[in-house]
């Protein structure tokens, strides 16, 4: 045995340990960061709150104005932030691992336009005029399309679904349900308005109901993902391997498209179209994570939900004493990010 190949041994386990703990300093770092996004979602707005105000309406809050912002206002709107921001970067990870495409997003497996549908014919046909009842609607809208999409692709592939039969089964059906949603709309000027404030997505309005209304359906999404994030590495690998490493490709592909489906259709249900998010976060954390998804699912998480309470937040400045939704500034924001990022570096292969 040469020396080189004996000194090469002893370093694995040091290496290893290297790494482990540079992705908790990341992990470390994007909480951090998500916290002052918390803090600054709290105190930014038409009517700036000081820290000390702040601290005074969650601990000792005697009804002054700022305690009423803070608690009515400003912390169910965060909360809502924080849930819709983690689903999206968790679901967007997910789909573009799952379906090996880079451009992929949760609205791909007919997520959005399933949610608009339903909730246009709940306005429609039902006469839904509450936000809960759009809620409700929306997530059953979510759930119908993609168990629809995901019948298609079993259809469409040997075996279970691929990439290939999702992807294409997905574009179908969210153009068929789009086509039908602007039938809709057209007919009924209500409908129409509801759906295009919903389409511009926005987190503003939103109390704390609505985060114990679509919190379960995150929380049981985000346990989906995490089951799923060892058969998706193997899965990357490709399926034939993934076979011989002993993975159900078919079980692997339904766990990981039913938490896509229940994380996007909860937050697109409460916080409208966001879709650019789920496409976004999971390229600036992958140079990060690596491929793996045991890492890259925490980091797009806590990465979704701090660049949606800091895109929020720029809405509420830049347009002050009103505001710009959030969906809004997204696409403002992070397509000539998007494009700068794509020119700058080699995409990371999934």
């Amino acid at each position: 045995m040469s020396a080189s190949a004996a000194t090469a041994r002893p370093r694995a386990p040091g290496r290893a340990g290297t790494v482990h703990s540079r992705r908790l300093l990341v992990l470390a770092g994007l909480f951090a960061i998500l916290a002052v996004a918390v803090m600054l979602s709290v105190m930014v707005g038409a009517k700036p709150v000081p820290p000390g105000d702040v601290w005074h309406a969650l601990t000792a809050q005697t009804g002054t104005e700022n305690d009423i912002v803070v608690r009515s206002l400003r912390i169910p709107r965060t909360a809502v932030g924080v849930m819709a921001g983690v689903a999206l970067g968790v679901a967007g990870a997910l789909m573009q691992g799952h379906t090996r495409n880079p451009l992929a997003d949760p609205g791909l497996l007919g997520v959005t336009q399933g949610a608009a549908f339903a909730m246009v014919f709940g306005i429609m046909a039902l006469g839904v005029t509450s936000l809960y009842g759009y809620i409700w609607f929306g997530m059953a809208g979510a759930l119908v399309a993609s168990a629809g999409v995901f019948a298609l692709g079993m259809a469409g592939g040997r075996g279970g679904p691929t990439p290939v039969t999702l992807a294409l089964a997905g574009t179908a059906v969210s153009a068929f349900l789009y086509a039908l949603t602007s039938a809709l709309v057209l007919m009924d000027q209500r409908a129409m308005d509801v759906f295009r404030f919903w389409q511009a997505g926005s987190i503003a309005g939103r109390d704390g109901e609505v985060v114990w209304q679509v919190l379960p359906f995150v929380a049981v999404g985000l346990l989906l993902a995490l089951f799923n994030a060892p058969g998706l590495n193997a899965l990357s690998l490709g399926e034939d391997v993934a076979r011989a490493l002993g993975q159900n490709i078919t079980l692997t592909r339904s766990v990981g498209v039913a938490a896509i489906t229940l994380l996007g259709g909860a937050s697109v249900a409460a916080c409208g179209s966001l879709s650019f998010l789920g496409l976004m976060v999971p390229h600036l954390t992958r140079p990060l994570s690596g491929p793996d998804h045991r890492w890259l699912l925490p980091y797009s998480g806590l990465a979704g939900a701090a660049a949606l309470l800091l895109a929020d937040v720029v809405g509420r400045v830049v347009a002050r004493p009103g505001e710009l939704e959030v969906g809004v500034v997204l696409a403002l924001l992070g397509a000539p990010f998007f494009v700068a990022l794509v020119r700058r570096r080699k995409p990371v292969r999934l």
